[in-house]
């Protein structure tokens, strides 16, 4: 048996272990239990707020969840449909002890999983986690609170008002985006009813697609993965700039007004680049992921803005961003974490903060991503039967080290297993597209061929 938690919470095919609505009842039911042990007022009722995104598995799980909560004693909550960010901002602000958000992000509608929130909207720590696993492996269903201690459900009334007053009022003009041509993405997903809202309160003239959820078409041809539907309609109909959010809302990319994709990475830039100019970068520094974009390090380094990587995940670079005391930073997916407003990556945050900057300068999208170069990259996925460690398979290491003699300092090579799903990922940038095409593919046929499902090895 795998550990539960993988980068982002625990996933996989709703219905399959571990996300099914018996392994939620444990999971609620030692959340419960921890977040008992852990009270600021033993003498106060422990409470826990649950949300949900669009997939039509949400309902069995967030009702087995509840039940294992409310089996601990604790009382349970019921957000709703609701994006991520706003159940971190809900868990913090309204003084609950954790939340806990139903969702499998970007990926189809098949997968479901569970993240959980500290009562001041953090994702747990790597430790947290291993701890409220091992509670959650041992809980063998022995027992349970006394009747009258059993917890009770509660359903949250209109708790998108707050979310939406919150993301609104990162500006002090309640107009700023006022004459602004927006087309949004909601990829069918939990941020239909809050997006469209925050950019019309602004000013914003919105058009908005992908808006009309039904449980199964969540993140199908749509949102930050898709976004060719947007760009066509950015480009048809004259909009300034388009955004598409992923399924439970805490990434976003955004299209030009040419319908190029402007992802994280050159995101991140522009916001560098103009927090830097206002005197609000701290530390002057940002934050990625050793997926960033060689471009991204060449232009932070030209503006003399300190840069450090991690590992993928948003959640750690979240922790490098704590630990250096760091306002900005995310990944080229397109999760953006802006510390100074709120504790976790926000997908309608950062989008806001682009279109604030373009209306700010009067330049378009197109002329603000200049500010970093692309190098060739691709990136190819590796569906695998295992997860070895690949330092360990000499066929793949020997031919990585070929690859990375041949691109010198023109280049780099990362190979890693998904945090989430059964994939070797491998990443290459170089000079040229063909040599970036031609460098991944042969990586890639080695790992097939070694750990592949339909592999030799």
């Amino acid at each position: 048996m795998g550990r539960l938690f993988g980068t982002d919470g625990i996933r996989g095919v709703a219905g399959e272990y571990p996300v099914t609505p018996e392994m939620a009842v444990r999971i609620g039911r030692a959340l419960g239990d921890e977040v008992k042990e852990g009270l600021r007022d033993p003498s106060g009722t422990p409470r826990i707020v649950v949300a949900k995104d669009t997939r039509i598995s949400g309902d069995m799980l967030e009702h087995a969840l509840a039940a294992g909560i409310c089996r601990a004693g604790v009382e349970t909550h019921l957000a709703g449909v609701l994006p991520t960010p706003g159940l971190a901002f809900l868990t913090r602000t309204m003084a609950f002890d954790a939340g806990v958000m139903i969702s499998a992000s970007h990926n189809p509608f098949q997968d479901n999983g569970i993240k959980i929130f500290r009562r001041d909207g953090f994702k747990l720590s790597d430790e947290m986690e291993d701890d409220l696993e091992r509670r959650i492996l041992e809980d063998h269903g022995d027992g349970f609170a006394e009747a009258a201690a059993i917890g009770r459900v509660h359903s949250c009334e209109r708790v998108d008002d707050g979310y939406v007053e919150f993301l609104t009022g990162q500006t002090a003009d309640r107009e700023s985006l006022k004459g602004l041509k927006v087309a949004l993405d909601c990829a069918n997903g939990a941020t239909f009813q809050v997006a469209p809202v925050v950019f019309e309160r602004l000013g914003a003239r919105v058009k908005t697609v992908c808006a009309e959820p039904d449980g199964i078409n969540i993140n199908s041809q749509c949102g930050s993965e898709y976004r060719d539907r947007l760009a066509d309609l950015v480009v048809q109909q004259g909009y300034d700039v388009g955004f598409a959010f992923d399924g439970d809302g805490d990434r976003v990319i955004a299209v030009d007004e040419r319908g190029r994709t402007v992802a994280g990475d050159r995101m991140l830039a522009i916001c560098a680049k103009d927090m830097k100019q206002a005197g609000q970068l701290a530390g002057n520094l940002v934050v990625s992921t050793v997926m960033s974009n060689i471009g991204l390090g060449l232009a932070l380094k030209r503006f003399d803005i300190r840069h450090v990587t991690t590992r993928v995940g948003d959640r750690y670079v979240l922790q490098e961003m704590l630990a250096q005391r760091a306002d900005l930073g995310g990944e080229d997916s397109g999760h953006m974490i802006f510390l100074k407003h709120h504790t976790t990556g926000d997908g309608i945050l950062a989008a806001l903060k682009i279109a604030r900057i373009m209306v700010r300068t009067g330049k378009p999208l197109s002329t603000l991503a200049k500010v970093m170069d692309i190098f060739p990259q691709q990136l190819c996925n590796v569906e695998v039967k295992e997860k070895m460690p690949i330092e360990d398979i000499p066929e793949i290491m020997f031919k990585v080290k070929e690859v990375e003699e041949r691109l010198g300092d023109k280049g780099r090579v990362l190979i890693r297993y998904s945090g989430t799903q059964p994939m070797c990922r491998v990443m290459v940038e170089g000079p040229s597209e063909a040599e970036v095409n031609r460098s991944c593919q042969e990586i890639v046929d080695v790992v097939s061929a070694r750990l592949g499902v339909s592999g030799t090895g």
